[in-house]
């Protein structure tokens, strides 16, 4: 399997809003690289928050003008030099950090908090992503997409749902829990479509936008049960229908996808006595009467960021043996040609996880 294909069109974003289309040839892998046709490439609300609006990052959030998109997923269709574990026409996911490979949280997998200055480098930030035609890939990066999932699967997995399944199993989620998620953006549904997988049986969820609440609720679990048992309102107070709702217990764990110090802290004050909390939604600040609300409460307040490749292979093939597709969470699919509608969609915030998909 391999491309005549020399250059190809991929898209920068230069801030403001704005989606720049450039031509680039197609990238020759080096040693231990990989290049991967793009199959989908999906937008994350990190590129909105940092990239698309304003470049606010800085250090690893610095975007560095490659081509974006730090969701990819897609199949190999050429190999450089010392390759070992994949070959031409294996279909994978990207974990969407390049790391150093000698630091401890490279050693253990979590290249996303790689300590090196110049060899952490995450695609779509700082070396070109997916939303492009082809993806130089470093091998190591590389995850196997089991072949009862889809690509969109994949790249919804590289970052979101790995995401959302790395706090969920740090807080040893499962069938005795009631779960709070604060937030119903693309990350809050991974969480509850993770959470079901393990065993929860019930859900409450919130969040501002109307198009994200009316989004939620229309979802199913595997197309049977809704996905989210109690979609509420964050206009409507809604510490007090939680704590109604579990007879005036709260939930055994929340996690919070939002970012938003008022949905943290109904995250941490919807959780139950010797319950589990987590924040996974970046930026913003949270203040809150520790003592009372987290210290005599007895809770766990957990910080997750990202995954680690090991626990990224894991959800793959979690959610290959138990027939769920993140696809399902996916609102707007769009093809490269349209990126600058998917971004603008994208940042609204009223639909689903929006994905630039191409053509096989």
């Amino acid at each position: 399997m391999t491309t005549e294909q020399t250059t190809m069109t991929g898209v920068i974003l230069p801030g403001n809003r704005a989606v720049q289309f450039r031509e680039f040839p197609v990238p020759e892998p080096g040693t231990g690289q990989v290049l991967v046709k793009m199959k989908a490439s999906s937008i994350c609300g990190s590129d909105i928050r940092a990239i698309y609006r304003e470049h606010l990052g800085k250090g690893p959030e610095a975007y560095q003008g490659v081509i974006a998109g730090h969701e990819p997923s897609g199949q190999i269709v050429k190999l450089g030099s010392n390759c070992k574990a994949f070959t031409v026409g294996d279909r994978v996911i990207l974990y969407h950090i390049a790391g150093c490979g000698c630091c401890e949280d490279c050693m253990q997998g979590y290249m996303i908090s790689c300590t090196s200055p110049v060899h952490r480098k995450a695609y779509g930030w700082q070396r070109d992503g997916g939303h492009a035609d082809y993806c130089l890939a470093e091998e190591n990066t590389c995850v196997r997409l089991p072949d009862e999932l889809t690509y969109i699967d994949g790249a919804f997995m590289a970052c979101g749902f790995g995401t959302a399944w790395e706090c969920l199993t740090r807080m040893n989620v499962s069938g005795r829990d009631r779960l709070l998620v604060t937030g119903l953006g693309p990350v809050g549904l991974a969480a509850a479509q993770l959470a079901r997988s393990l065993g929860v049986t019930e859900i409450i969820g919130i969040d501002l936008a109307p198009g994200r609440l009316e989004f939620a609720q229309k979802l199913k679990y595997r197309g049977h049960a809704p996905l989210v048992d109690h979609v509420l309102s964050a206009d409507d107070s809604p510490l007090a229908e939680i704590k109604r709702l579990t007879g005036g217990h709260g939930c055994e764990v929340s996690i919070d996808c939002s970012g938003a110090a008022s949905a943290r802290l109904v995250a941490l004050r919807g959780t139950a006595q010797w319950g589990r909390c987590g924040f996974v939604g970046e930026g913003g600040k949270v203040e809150f009467d520790v003592s009372p609300f987290l210290i005599h409460e007895q809770i766990t307040l957990y910080g997750s960021w990202v995954t680690s490749r090991k626990h990224l292979a894991d959800l793959a093939l979690h959610l290959a043996r138990v027939g769920v597709h993140p696809e399902s969470t996916c609102g707007v699919r769009l093809p490269l040609a349209k990126a600058s509608e998917a971004y603008d969609l994208a940042d609204k915030g009223q639909t689903g996880k929006v994905c630039i998909v191409y053509d096989e």
